[in-house]
């Protein structure tokens, strides 16, 4: 193998503790256009701090709303959680790079160095955080992939608070050893949609042979927080609070990135709900709404559930059984159901507000990407880098791959920076699907789309 190139810059970019984020930002503070508030699905008016209390702990209430605060302080508590984890390191794609053979510099954030195995423990403790001090017995949540479940269920543990998770059946029964650790951590994980809840028997009675969907589980999650005393509901994704908890992955990329004089060309997160994509980007984004600087931003989501590329941008329900209030965001509508595929937590009919108003505003662009493209990607990844990458996180490794190929037939030295969200190793059945080449490519048509747009609510602005 030749020499590796350039290093004067590490592997591995280390932040100490005290370099760690205080604060979290909250990029809706420097957005010129502020994302559309929550409606009320009865009154079509915008959610007010009482009705969403009813749903969500007070004080995520309050971040929620909050379009104006830009920093905002992590409870020490939560600090001290995250250290255990935390700073997680910015690691030079050195031997990617070599493999390529292109002349871009690769950088990936990696979030994966927790028992959750990815970056949703950070918006979790802060959850269950707010949860414990409101005086909350339990908290109850939906999970597509698990990470996001494995995650609270680790935080609920800490806390000492019941956690109750709604599986999306499909990944339930893909990815047994997931739900085994969210069992391990005290969970109780049912698969959704089940018959526990009247929201489940309906969509089952409808569609009896559903593989589920993360709209699905949301409204058996809400609907059982809403008839267990003394519990709220939290969410993985989408909201606006949990893409500000997950702005420390940006703050800290974009930390070590100033460490070395590093300024990214081009910044790659793959897009679900929005969580980390809106994490990762924040703080660049931030310098560009301020006119600081620019970047070029790809959102990459799988072509089996593409919100972003083939999506409407509308006000819609967050969940299928239409009892959430209505988000306007790029959503296929919240009756879509996508195939039963390995995008895992990827899988959701909707985008973050957050994340579709600087899309539509032009911030950054998306792109959908086939999931054997994408596995050929994470396999490809992991002979270089040694780590085995989550469905998830690959989705943005096709793309930088991509990028970084393009660099080497034009010769240019770009700085690629890309968001490994967490590790695969829960995700055994979907690499062995690929490597037996028996995993195929499901793109929905046109009609597929429409059936889903067709479940979008019709009123007056929102044609």
């Amino acid at each position: 193998m030749k020499e590796l190139k350039n290093r004067d810059i590490p592997y591995k970019i280390y932040l100490s503790e005290d370099e760690m984020p205080r604060y979290w930002y909250n990029v809706r503070a420097d957005m010129k256009t502020k994302p559309a508030p929550l409606l009320n699905p009865g009154t079509l008016q915008p959610m007010t701090a009482e009705e969403m209390g009813q749903v969500f702990c007070a004080e995520l209430v309050k971040q929620e709303m909050d379009n104006d605060t830009a920093l905002i302080p992590i409870p020490e508590d939560v600090r001290n959680f995250y250290k255990m984890y935390r700073p997680s390191p910015l690691v030079r794609a050195y031997c990617l790079e070599e493999k390529l053979g292109t002349p871009a510099h690769i950088y990936y954030k990696f979030e994966g160095n927790n028992t959750s195995g990815s970056h949703k423990l950070n918006s979790a403790i802060a959850q269950a955080y707010y949860a414990k001090e409101q005086g909350l017995t339990g908290v109850t949540t939906e999970t597509g992939a698990g990470q996001w479940g494995t995650a609270l269920s680790m935080a609920c543990a800490y806390l000492g608070l019941d956690c109750h998770v709604f599986m999306v059946k499909c990944s339930y029964e893909q990815k047994p050893f997931r739900r085994e650790v969210m069992r391990t951590y005290g969970a109780d994980v049912t698969p959704s949609p089940s018959l526990t809840t009247e929201v489940g028997r309906k969509i089952l009675a409808e569609f009896p042979d559903t593989t589920g969907s993360l709209g699905c589980a949301i409204s058996e999650a809400v609907e059982c927080a809403a008839s267990t005393p003394n519990t709220r509901y939290v969410l993985g994704s989408v909201l606006n609070q949990v893409l500000l908890h997950q702005s420390v992955i940006g703050l800290e990329t974009k930390a070590a990135l100033d460490k070395y004089g590093i300024k990214p060309d081009v910044i790659i997160g793959c897009a679900g709900g929005g969580s980390n994509l809106g994490g990762l980007i924040s703080p660049f984004v931030g310098e560009m709404l301020r006119g600081e600087a620019d970047y070029r931003i790809i959102a990459v989501e799988p072509a089996s559930c593409p919100s972003l590329t083939r999506g409407v941008f509308k006000y819609d329900f967050c969940d299928t059984g239409k009892i959430c209030p209505m988000a306007r965001m790029y959503t296929l509508g919240n009756g879509f159901i996508p195939s039963a595929n390995h995008a895992g937590g990827l899988r959701y009919h909707g985008m973050s507000s957050i994340v579709s108003q600087l899309y539509h505003d032009g911030y950054l662009e998306a792109r959908s990407v086939e999931q054997t493209a994408v596995f050929e990607a994470a396999e490809f990844f992991a002979r270089c880098e040694g780590i085995l990458p989550a469905p998830e996180s690959s989705h943005a490794i096709r793309a930088a791959i991509d990028e970084a190929v393009k660099c080497k037939e034009t010769g240019e030295v770009k700085n690629i920076v890309i968001g490994l969200t967490g590790t695969g190793y829960f995700d055994m059945v979907a690499y062995g699907k690929y490597n037996d080449g028996e995993m195929r490519d499901v793109i929905p048509t046109d009609e597929d789309l429409q059936r889903g747009f067709a479940t979008i609510p019709s009123f007056p602005g929102n044609e």
